[in-house]
């Protein structure tokens, strides 16, 4: 129960949207220990791949710290020695060719071929995984393009992607490789993704991030579609990238912006920011029409919340914030 807006949105951010510290604390710690355990892999099974320790990465939401309550994931990229292979570029997908004298890779290679297999390495890292007596009582499994490993021990699952990383290419370009989901390879490269929130949020004072994260619990909503987490974020970013003005540090006054923007951008392409996937808007026509909808509806009740609060009208701008973000936006506590 607030009386004031900017009370009602920390304790709403604090409570409800922001990580909570003590699980950021642990999951990190926790990460580390896994990431050492990881690097004993091949002193304890003599036909597990060598590692190239100094390229692993940690990716994905929680690194980048956009990443909205609850942790349920954190991301890690493992990288391993290519022991001079080489790779080639397909239409859609890429191979990893490895020589024979690599004989720990070549084991994991698609059968009769060279080609190393991104399945068979996902899955020796499970077996691996399986292995370390503090997780007896974990579930690991293969989703994709990485080795989820599931604990009992706390609320979050570790995505454990193995990776290689590239050689300058003709532009002077490096990359890491990572499985495709189909047992070949594709190409990411988190270091972009990383060092662009990084200098948009510094450009803007360190005010965007809260501003992701809500917009994130916005976007979970049951009053429409949800965007996938990693457009909406690169939506956020690419509005904050072409304002010359600082964001403030109240977010109840970036909202609106954030939420016309959205309005008006979810038909059109967002760009890859990597330069690598192409257009990230997948959306199909029919939920951006229910987004663009939504964020239309709730952008004019952010407007009057606004102006509730220029009278000094707490209480009736709270609760116009109530209906936009839900039951779990503080109530009014007033007169």
């Amino acid at each position: 129960m607030e009386k004031t807006v900017i009370s009602a949105f920390n304790q709403f951010l604090n409570k409800k949207v922001n990580l909570d510290p003590e699980d950021t604390k642990n999951a990190r710690a926790s990460r580390d220990w896994l990431i050492a355990r990881i690097h004993e892999f091949p002193s304890k099974d003599s036909s597990f791949p060598l590692f190239y320790q100094d390229k692993d990465i940690y990716f994905g939401s929680f690194a980048r710290k956009t990443k909205k309550r609850a942790l349920d994931d954190v991301d890690i990229m493992i990288c391993l020695s290519a022991q001079e292979g080489s790779y080639f570029e397909h239409s859609d997908h890429i191979d990893i060719i490895v020589p024979d004298t690599a004989l720990t890779l070549k084991n994991l290679c698609h059968d009769g071929t060279n080609k190393l297999n991104s399945r068979k390495v996902i899955n020796k890292f499970i077996s691996m995984l399986d292995k370390i007596p503090q997780y007896k009582n974990s579930k690991m499994k293969r989703n994709h393009e990485a080795a989820v490993l599931n604990l009992t021990s706390y609320p979050w699952s570790f995505d454990i992607v193995p990776c290689f990383f590239t050689k300058e290419d003709l532009v002077k370009r490096t990359y890491y490789l990572i499985p495709d989901g189909n047992g070949n390879w594709k190409k990411t490269d988190p270091r972009i993704d990383r060092e662009r929130v990084t200098r948009i949020n510094q450009f803007h004072d360190g005010n965007v991030l809260n501003v992701i994260r809500i917009m994130k619990y916005w976007n979970k909503r049951s009053t429409m579609p949800s965007m996938p987490s990693y457009l909406i974020e690169n939506m956020i970013l690419n509005y904050y990238d072409s304002e010359s003005g600082k964001a403030s540090n109240f977010v109840d006054l970036e909202i609106p912006n954030i939420l016309f923007y959205i309005n008006t951008n979810i038909h059109t392409v967002v760009n890859d920011p990597k330069g690598i996937q192409g257009d990230i808007n997948t959306l199909n026509q029919e939920d951006r029409g229910k987004i663009q909808n939504r964020s239309y509806y709730d952008y004019n009740k952010a407007i009057k919340a606004r102006e509730f609060e220029n009278k000094n009208d707490c209480k009736s701008s709270i609760n116009q914030w109530g209906e936009i973000f839900g039951d779990e936006y503080p109530e009014y506590d007033g007169d």
